[in-house]
């Protein structure tokens, strides 16, 4: 059984598709990198199928359960990660990762320092957000990845702002969660070194193709 299923999918704006229904299935251990030119929706689909936008026509199932929008258990095994970074700025990079694993209560504080060390923040644990570069900021948030305990992956562009060591061991990490069973779906301009991704192309909406 998929774990994420698309039929005829297409997301709107002004009454007007972004792109061509889209037809999908990914299977867990999968990970799918969505491509297409700037503006086909590769972003507005992400959200979508995260409850984050809602004008959208087709069909999408999760686990063989037809949704309107995603539905607690799927939001549940589900990590998104956007173009924003989505960490409190005013926190340091430590409280961050403790206010998000103490919402898990799944990881504890040697965990913590455990992942930042591993992220090379260790030496920036306390440094508030806002006073940290952007790729910084962007290692706090993929930060989450390893020790998140979702199946599904959603990524926007999450190689942004991170050096050729940070895109490698994220690499890996996607890797190994698909290894693991886990399915990742992503979107990025970043020219993949995994051997194992599946490519699906938004072909942008032309007025009159349907």
């Amino acid at each position: 059984m998929p774990e994420l299923e698309l039929e005829a999918f297409t997301c709107e704006r002004d009454d007007s598709p972004l792109f061509e229904p889209l037809d999908l299935a990914i299977e867990p251990g999968e990970i799918v990198q969505v491509a297409g030119p700037n503006g086909a929706g590769k972003t507005t689909l992400l959200r979508a199928l995260c409850g984050l936008f809602t004008n959208w026509k087709g069909r999408f199932s999760w686990r063989g359960n037809v949704l309107r929008r995603p539905n607690f258990d799927m939001l549940d095994q589900m990590l998104y990660l956007g173009h924003h970074p989505g960490v409190k700025r005013s926190l340091t990079a430590r409280e961050n990762l403790q206010w998000y694993f103490g919402v898990q209560g799944r990881v504890t504080p040697d965990k913590v320092e455990n992942i930042l060390a591993h992220v090379g923040l260790a030496g920036y644990a306390d440094i508030q957000c806002q006073n940290m570069s952007a790729g910084q900021m962007r290692r706090v948030a993929l930060a989450r990845l390893y020790a998140t305990y979702a199946s599904l992956w959603v990524l926007d562009e999450p190689f942004t702002a991170i050096d050729v060591k940070g895109v490698e061991h994220l690499e890996n990490l996607i890797e190994n969660h698909a290894a693991k069973g886990g399915t990742v779906l992503l979107t990025t301009h970043q020219a993949l070194s995994i051997p194992s991704f599946r490519t699906v192309h938004l072909v942008p909406f032309v007025q009159g193709q349907l």
